[in-house]
């Protein structure tokens, strides 16, 4: 009822206002570095456009371009690039090692082994590699890295399957019950990539694949996301052999909560590939 008032209270939740005011200064400073170099005749990245932008509408009481606007848009750019790839990523790995029959299958070495080895990884080769492409895709669906999906907000009065939704009603989708839906995947409750192959071995979209969501607000960053997975995950599995290190029988596959639902803290050994010259 009174939110400003967690701003003076002790507690846990100052060490999240501490860090979130560490990640704005940083992108603050990094809209100073722009401003001093930048070239309004020749913008290179968001920043750079953000800043002509603010200078075209300098002067209109309308305009919701400022600096605190840019420095939360930089900030929402690094949570939502980054926190989320690299948690899929930890997992991606961890389920590697959980699962040795799914890293050792042939398939991933016999179709990585079909690219010239001095050839290096691009987003096109997924069309090659549709097994290491639907590892991903069930690495995803398996281990939704959100505890819900992001809240929206509806525009207008909705009647959905005789349910009223008020306009302005705050909504949000439960992601995972279509991701574990028993209705439409063969085994919703296993780590299991032939979720994205058909019989012949060629990966297949599925319409019940969310994670990014669906429709005019889908995830903005899906096709960033997508190509920094593949890219990241097959240079790592076409140079290492991943497994548990000495002594340990088991990795716990249980998430903890917190701004995703990343894996607990583990450690996995990478061995090298030997490649003939």
């Amino acid at each position: 009822m009174f939110p400003w008032l967690m701003k003076y209270l002790p507690g846990r939740h100052q060490r999240v206002f501490r860090a979130l005011n560490d990640v704005t200064s940083f992108a603050k400073e990094e809209v100073e570095k722009h401003r001093e170099l930048q070239s309004l005749h020749d913008p290179q990245d968001f920043i750079d456009y953000y800043l002509l932008q603010m200078e075209k509408t300098k002067g209109d009481p309308e305009s919701a371009y400022d600096e605190e606007n840019l420095a939360q848009c930089i900030v929402d750019f690094f949570i939502a690039g980054t926190e989320t790839t690299a948690t899929t990523l930890q997992w991606a790995l961890l389920l590697m090692v959980a699962y040795p029959e799914i890293h050792r299958e042939e398939q991933i070495r016999e179709q990585q082994d079909t690219l010239d080895p001095t050839h290096s990884i691009c987003y096109q080769d997924r069309v090659k590699l549709p097994y290491t492409y639907a590892v991903i895709h069930e690495v995803l669906r398996f281990k939704y890295v959100l505890i819900v999906g992001v809240p929206r907000q509806s525009a207008r009065d909705v009647n959905l399957y005789g349910y009223h939704i008020p306009k302005g009603t705050l909504v949000v989708t439960d992601l995972n019950s279509v991701l574990y839906d028993p209705k439409r995947w063969e085994t919703p409750e296993k780590f299991n990539p032939h979720h994205f192959l058909d019989k012949d071995g060629h990966f297949i979209t599925r319409e019940e694949f969310l994670p990014f969501g669906a429709g005019p607000r889908v995830c903005l960053g899906e096709q960033m996301a997508r190509m920094e997975l593949f890219l990241f995950l097959t240079i790592l599995l076409r140079s290492f052999k991943f497994q548990m290190p000495e002594g340990v029988k088991e990795l716990s596959l249980e998430p903890m909560v917190g701004l995703s639902l990343h894996p607990r803290p583990y450690k996995l050994c990478a061995v090298p590939h030997c490649r003939t010259p």
